[in-house]
C-alpha cells in the first residue's frame, strides 16, 4: 500500500457521498479494538455506497515504526479492510497542519502563549491544593502583540469559547452536551513549531473529505475541542462543515474490565498466527461485538453491508468472549474450501506435507476442529513416520490381546481388494461379528495402531486416507510378530 503525503483541501465530499476513515497510530500491532473500529467504518461506507479511507497517524516519531505500519496494513488486508485509496501519512502533512495553525493565529482564533512549563505546573498544583479543576487561564489570550517577549518560546493555543455550550448529536451516544467553560485553550502548535494531534486530526479529516468520524468513545471529549477548530476555520473560509460523530464503546474482557494483555491476545496477528482463526470468523465476531441484527449469529460479508446501521451499535461496552469466537471459527472452518484449508494447515506443519492429501482429509478433519492448529494436530497422523509414536491413551489400548487382534486383522485386510470406506466398513463389521466383538472393540486398537492416538476421524476414513499399503504397514508394526502370517 502506497503512502499519500497530502490530500486536497478541496475534497469533493459531495461527489463521494459518505466518507469514513480509520486512523491508527503505528506504535504496535493492529489492536483487536482498532480492527473493530476499522470494520465499522468500512461497513458504514459500504452500506451507504461511500468511500473508506486509511490514515496512519505517525506524528509520534519516537514510537512509530515501519514494522508496526506493515503489521497494520497486513492485518487490515487479511480482514479485507484495506482502504479504497492509498493511505495518508499524517507526519508528511505537517506543513499543511502548521499552515492552518498560522491562519487561525492571524485571524484571532488562536494566540501565542508564553506560559512556561514551570508556570503551568505551579498553577496546576494550586488548583489541586484548592480542590478545583485545573483550567488554562492564560494572560496571553488577549495580549497586545506589542507585549510579546522577543526571542521567547511560545506555543499556539486555540481560543476556546467561554460562554454557552456545545452539543454533539452522536450517532451512537445520542445528544452529548458540554459547557464551553470546561474546554481549555488547548495547544495546536508546539514551541518547536510542530502541530499537535488535536490540530492534525481536524485538518486531515477536512482535507480527506471525511463526513463521518467513527471511532472509540475514549475520543468523545476530543470531539468538543476539535469542533472549536472546525468552526473557526468554517468562519474564516467556509466549507468546513462539522463532521458527523459516532463514538463506539470500547471492548472489555470477560471480567468487564477494559481489554488488556492479561485477557489474552490483543493483536489481530495473534488471532491469525498463534490461534488459527480465519479472517471471516474474526470479521463476523467483531461485527457482533456491540451490534446485531435480530438473533442472527452467522452473518456473511454481503449481509453485513446490507444490514449495518451505526445507530444500532449499543452504548455499553461489549465483552470479548474467546470461546464464542472459537465456536464461530469452527463454523467457518466447516464452510471453508478444502484446498484453501490445506494450504493454511500445511503452513503449520513441519516439512512440506502433501497438500492434495490434506485437502482430501479436510472433510473429515474439520468436523470438530475449532481452529487451524487443531486441524494441523488432527492431520499429523497422515504424515507420521513408522514406527508410530503412541500417545499414552493409544499405548494403553494396545494390550497384548489387542495386538494379537491387530495381527489377525492385518491378515484379513491384506486380502481386501476394495479399499473404499463402504467396503472396509462392511469387512470390519463382518469380522467383528465373526469374532464375537462389538465394532468398537476392534476399531479402538486399530485406531491406535493407525494414528498413534485414541481419537481420530472415523476409522474407515483413516484407512482410506492412509491408503492400503501404508495402513497395512502400520497395522503390521503394532501386531505381535508371532501372530503375523
Amino acid at each position: 500500500m502506497m503512502a499519500s503525503g497530502s490530500a486536497s483541501g478541496e475534497a469533493a465530499t459531495g461527489a463521494r457521498g459518505v466518507v469514513t476513515r480509520f486512523a491508527p497510530s503505528p506504535t504496535g500491532y493492529l489492536h483487536i479494538g482498532g480492527a473493530r473500529t476499522a470494520l465499522f467504518n468500512w461497513l458504514f461506507a459500504r452500506h451507504h455506497g461511500g468511500t473508506y479511507l486509511l490514515r496512519i497517524e505517525d506524528t509520534d516519531r519516537a514510537r512509530s515504526t515501519e514494522p508496526a505500519i506493515a503489521a497494520i496494513f497486513d492485518g487490515l488486508e487479511w480482514l479485507g479492510l484495506a482502504g479504497d485509496e492509498p493511505a495518508v501519512f499524517q507526519f508528511a502533512r505537517s506543513e499543511r497542519h502548521a499552515q492552518v495553525a498560522h491562519a487561525l493565529l492571524e485571524a484571532g482564533h488562536a494566540y501565542r502563549c508564553y506560559l512556561t512549563q514551570a508556570e503551568l505546573a505551579a498553577r496546576r498544583e494550586l488548583a489541586q491544593a484548592e480542590r478545583r479543576p485545573f483550567r488554562i487561564e492564560s494572560e496571553w489570550r488577549d495580549a497586545d502583540p506589542a507585549s510579546w517577549p522577543a526571542d521567547a518560546a511560545y506555543v499556539v493555543r486555540m481560543k476556546a469559547p467561554r460562554d454557552g455550550e456545545t452539543e454533539i448529536a452522536d450517532l451512537v451516544q445520542g445528544a452529548v452536551t458540554v459547557q464551553n467553560a470546561e474546554i481549555d485553550d488547548f495547544v495546536i502548535l508546539r514551541s518547536d513549531g510542530t502541530p499537535t494531534y488535536m490540530l492534525a486530526v481536524v485538518v486531515d479529516d477536512h482535507d480527506m473529505g471525511v463526513t463521518h468520524v467513527i471511532r472509540g468513545d475514549d475520543h468523545l471529549n476530543n470531539a468538543f475541542r476539535q469542533l472549536v477548530i472546525v468552526r473557526a476555520m468554517h468562519a474564516m473560509e467556509g466549507g468546513w462543515p462539522d463532521p458527523v460523530y459516532a463514538h463506539v464503546p470500547l471492548i472489555h474482557g470477560a471480567d468487564g474490565a477494559k481489554l488488556s494483555k492479561r485477557h489474552g491476545a490483543l493483536g489481530v496477528d495473534a488471532y491469525r498466527d498463534e490461534m488459527g482463526i480465519l479472517p471471516e470468523a474474526l470479521f463476523n465476531y467483531l461485527l457482533r461485538l456491540g451490534w446485531g441484527h435480530g438473533d442472527d449469529e452467522i452473518i456473511s460479508r454481503e449481509q453485513a453491508v446490507a444490514w449495518f446501521d451505526i445507530a444500532h451499535v449499543g452504548k455499553s461496552p461489549s465483552r470479548f468472549d474467546l470461546a464464542k469466537l472459537q465456536n464461530l471459527n469452527g463454523h467457518y472452518l466447516r464452510e471453508a474450501d478444502d484446498a484453501r484449508l490445506a494450504e493454511l494447515v500445511a503452513a503449520r506443519m513441519p516439512g512440506v506435507p502433501d497438500r492434495a492429501l490434506l485437502a482430501r482429509a479436510m472433510p473429515v478433519l474439520k468436523v470438530r476442529a475449532k481452529d487451524l492448529d487443531e486441524l494441523a494436530s488432527g492431520a499429523a497422523f497422515l504424515f507420521a513416520s513408522r514406527p508410530l509414536a503412541l500417545d499414552e491413551k493409544a499405548a494403553s489400548l494396545l494390550t497384548a490381546d489387542a495386538r494379537g487382534l491387530i495381527a489377525k486383522l492385518h491378515n484379513a485386510l491384506a486380502a481386501q481388494g476394495d479399499w473404499t470406506s463402504d467396503a472396509l466398513e462392511a469387512t470390519l463389521k463382518h469380522l467383528a461379528g465373526d469374532w464375537g466383538l462389538g465394532l468398537g472393540k476392534l476399531a479402538q486398537p486399530l485406531r491406535a495402531a493407525l494414528t498413534g492416538q485414541a481419537t481420530s476421524p472415523g476409522i474407515f476414513d483413516v484407512l482410506v486416507l492412509l491408503g492400503r499399503e501404508e495402513s497395512l504397514e502400520r497395522i503390521a508394526a503394532q501386531a505381535e510378530p508371532a501372530e503375523q502370517a
